[in-house]
């Protein structure tokens, strides 16, 4: 006999399929973002122009800007690097490198993930402080058919947790649909 209580333990699992799965899309951006180190899968970022401004600290890519590794696509018009110079602990090998803060894609932004899922927003933004990814200006996150929306969506990779708020005029939106039929 079905009942109205495996109909929401159906809904159930598969909202947690879908979030779970749209983390793992953002998930893969910000973590081979963040982990530029990352040998198996190298970041290719093509975009019309860059510039590197080391006085301010950033790397700025424009136009038709695509950051590409094995996992997922990253598609907007302007993508701007935030980075800090480092210095090695090793008085042998008194290193220097950059680290970066923070990663802003804007205008027009999507994220593919290969292995099925998407995310738009018109500004993503990655901080790897926190390890964290707040998508802002009609952010949308699907899974096939099923999706969540709201006016902003603050991914906690580190604590496995997300959060989608919604403002005033603009209530917060799921739709799932059940893999179980």
């Amino acid at each position: 006999m079905h009942t109205h209580t495996d109909g929401f333990k159906s809904y159930f699992m598969a909202f947690a399929v879908l979030i779970s799965g749209l983390f793992l899309s953002v998930q893969a951006y910000s973590k081979t973002l963040a982990n530029s180190s990352s040998k198996n899968s190298p970041m290719i970022i093509t975009s019309r122009t860059l510039e590197l401004d080391d006085e301010l600290k950033t790397v700025t890519f424009t136009g038709s800007v695509n950051a590409k590794n094995t996992d997922f696509l990253i598609k907007c018009r302007k993508m701007v690097l935030y980075y800090h110079k480092t210095q090695s602990a090793s008085k042998k090998t008194p290193e220097t490198g950059n680290k970066i803060d923070k990663i802003v894609a804007t205008d027009n932004v999507r994220i593919i993930r290969a292995q099925g899922g998407e995310a738009t927003a018109q500004k993503a933004v990655y901080y790897q402080k926190d390890d964290r990814i707040v998508l802002t200006g009609n952010p949308v996150i699907k899974q096939g058919k099923s999706f969540v929306e709201g006016e902003r969506i603050t991914l906690y990779l580190k604590e496995n947790r997300s959060i989608v708020e919604s403002n005033h005029k603009k209530r917060v939106k799921a739709i799932i649909f059940s893999k179980h039929k």
